[in-house]
């Protein structure tokens, strides 16, 4: 059965406890985003959901806000579950959860993953946290060696869980379900839909609902798309004019190999700029100290990997280069989307060679999209096709 979309709906029309009320106007909400309204009422009476949403569109408090409605504080078991597949995006759902949970005295929040230390996370499991984030890798490793329980799980969801699946975590996932309680509810989250989560669907939900939240205008990130024509030996004094222009002070560039992602960056922060980086090859706690940094404002250009950069959800990035071109074609879509989140606009450049147009028009194929051309005149001033410079006319 699929849900059909509703009105718009503020908080304050559901039926929420007074400390959620408190917490989603700090938070700074008032109305529910489309998935939001569809979704909360419907897993508030318990049942298992299949939604289908655009990234960026309020999953976290859908799913967040009947969770914390629902937990028992004097239950010292695992009440509620959420399985992410990358722990940045776990670490983030866990945040967004305490925040939700700041006005709840006695929610214990554990967030569980590969790269921290285990004995830390025994330490927090031995808290009785009520509600656990978790990659699947590591909440199995922990199951498998005793230090946790799953039989008291009454909510368990999934997010993202087409990406979850898609990066092998199939045999990992159906053990962790497996180990709950037949009868708990089951939410499922994804951006698209794929057979092994219709196979999940099927197999382990109840008469799921149906939700399908389309990319609408309304809900669309706002993204303008840019290609610049460029030389490879051009490459990186085109991306200093590009920072240099004092329009955006909150940049994300995305390159293809850890290698270059080092270069890139101390060549930037030699020049002066305020620049951090993140690739596969730092500690986890590095990279928690880079995106708590970047979060907070204390540097302006975040360098990455297509890997390092998973489940990356920063509100306020008003620019996205694409330094290289990605090699794959979702990678450009995943890249991209870190700009125009919360209902606010950004833009995407892409410094283009001739010898990456061939792949960049299969991108352009796959996501259905003609970007704005520019290119540098004689006088190294960027420029649309009219001639006129482009810093002047936007």
């Amino acid at each position: 059965m699929a849900a059909e979309i509703t009105e718009t709906m503020k908080f304050t029309q559901a039926d929420l406890s007074k400390e959620i009320l408190k917490a989603v106007d700090k938070m700074g909400f008032s109305d529910m985003t489309p998935v939001q309204a569809q979704t909360l009422p419907l897993m508030m009476e318990g049942r298992d959901i299949i939604a289908i949403a655009p990234t960026g569109t309020g999953k976290t408090c859908a799913f967040g806000i009947p969770m914390l409605e629902y937990v028992n504080l004097k239950d010292k078991r695992v009440q509620e579950l959420v399985l992410a597949p990358t722990r940045e995006l776990s670490l983030q759902i866990m945040d967004e959860l305490r925040e939700l949970a700041r006005f709840i005295p006695g929610v214990k929040i554990a967030c569980i993953y590969g790269g921290q230390p285990i004995a830390k996370q025994i330490t927090a499991l031995k808290q009785n946290p009520q509600i656990i984030v978790a990659t699947p890798g590591r909440l199995l490793d922990h199951m498998e060696r005793g230090n946790i329980r799953l039989d008291g799980v009454h909510t368990m969801v999934l997010d993202e869980a087409d990406e979850m699946l898609n990066m092998g975590f199939v045999k990992d996932v159906t053990k962790i379900i497996e180990a709950t309680p037949i009868e708990r509810q089951l939410v499922m989250f994804s951006a698209t839909t794929n057979q092994d989560v219709m196979t999940i669907a099927w197999k382990y939900q109840h008469e799921p609902t149906e939700v399908i939240i389309p990319a609408t205008k309304e809900n669309r990130p706002h993204i303008v798309q840019y290609t610049i024509e460029t030389q490879r030996e051009n490459k990186y004094e085109h991306l200093l004019y590009l920072l240099d222009s004092d329009v955006y002070q909150r940049v994300m560039v995305f390159v293809n190999t850890k290698d270059m992602t080092q270069r890139l960056c101390k060549r930037l922060q030699d020049a002066g700029y305020e620049a951090d980086c993140l690739h596969g090859d730092m500690r986890q706690s590095a990279r928690n100290q880079v995106m708590q940094s970047y979060r907070k404002g204390k540097f302006q250009i975040l360098l990455a990997t297509d890997v390092a950069a998973r489940g990356i959800d920063v509100d306020d990035v008003e620019a996205v280069i694409n330094y290289d071109l990605p090699n794959e074609n979702e990678y450009y879509l995943h890249r991209i989307g870190r700009t125009g989140r919360a209902k606010k606009h950004g833009v995407a450049f892409t410094l283009l060679t001739f010898s990456e147009s061939v792949r960049f028009d299969a991108i352009l194929k796959y996501i259905m999209a003609n970007p704005v051309p520019l290119k540098f005149n004689d006088l190294g001033i960027l420029t649309l096709d009219s001639g006129e410079p482009f810093f002047e006319n936007i």
